[in-house]
């Protein structure tokens, strides 16, 4: 856990902020430059960016007060300290995956190739803030039982578990996602039609979010089902059945020759 990344002067660089604004920053240009390979236009692509993930940062931001609403209800001006973490990543989607629909549809972007450039830089920021989390003292781990693990001291760790030996969940999921990006990136020089990868992120996050989510400590995020089937677990049922059924039909409709292909050849020509 290291909170503060820097002192100049009186003003604290956190680095949880720190490390959020890094991936956010990565993510822009991965995306710039998968839209332009992709035959969409940069510069509307940087507006559905930048639009993109404020709506998504406010959505995560959201579901996490709500996670913890008596606690704001008595500290609101604590909403406002994002610099010091709390986001509830499901919360991102939630909110961006409307937007980027209503964006395509005004600018006519072709929708399943939209969400295909937006897939790898989602999963390089999500990557960093989870190295954000680990920093801030956030999405803890269980107790490993052992003398291995990250030590918290964080207000935001329950107080049983500080100073003690965690699972570090944060870097579980982190190291897993940058795994999953570079699949991700593999698979679009090679995607078949618009919206694999797309449908092969939806399927592939839900598994690794809910095998975290069985070493995740902080029982705060909430349980569906007893305290075995948390909430994200939840989700991330529903979010893989969804994507499951969607990718058989953008399958057949490949077989059936109706599916729009991808245009990397046509884009690398210009």
């Amino acid at each position: 856990m290291h909170p503060i990344l820097a002192q100049i002067g009186p003003i604290p660089i956190h680095t949880y902020g720190f490390l959020i604004a890094l991936g956010f920053i990565i993510a822009v240009q991965v995306m710039q430059r998968l839209a332009a390979r992709s035959g969409i236009d940069p510069e509307k692509m940087q507006d559905l960016i930048f639009g993109g993930l404020l709506v998504g940062f406010l959505g995560a931001r959201i579901v996490f007060i709500l996670t913890r609403l008596s606690y704001f209800t008595e500290n609101p001006l604590d909403m406002f300290k994002v610099w010091e973490g709390g986001l509830v990543f499901y919360g991102g989607p939630i909110a961006t995956v409307p937007f980027i629909i209503w964006f395509a549809k005004k600018h006519k972007f072709p929708l399943w190739r939209t969400f295909d450039v937006i897939g790898p830089g989602l999963t390089i920021a999500h990557a960093f803030g989870r190295l954000g989390c680990l920093s801030a003292g956030c999405c803890y781990g269980k107790p490993t039982g052992g003398d291995w693990g990250v030590v918290l001291n964080s207000e935001l760790v329950d107080p049983s578990m500080r100073g003690i030996h965690l699972h570090p969940t944060q870097l579980y999921e982190s190291v897993s996602l940058f795994i999953l990006t570079a699949v991700l990136l593999a698979v679009f020089k090679r995607r078949k039609f618009d919206g694999q990868v797309t449908l092969i992120y939806f399927m592939t996050y839900p598994i690794i979010r809910s095998i975290i989510e069985i070493y995740r400590g902080d029982t705060i995020r909430g349980f569906v089902i007893g305290d075995w089937l948390s909430t994200s677990q939840f989700i991330s049922i529903l979010v893989f059945v969804a994507a499951f059924f969607v990718m058989l039909y953008r399958l057949k409709q490949v077989h059936a020759g109706d599916a729009p292909t991808a245009v990397m050849t046509k884009a690398k020509a210009r």
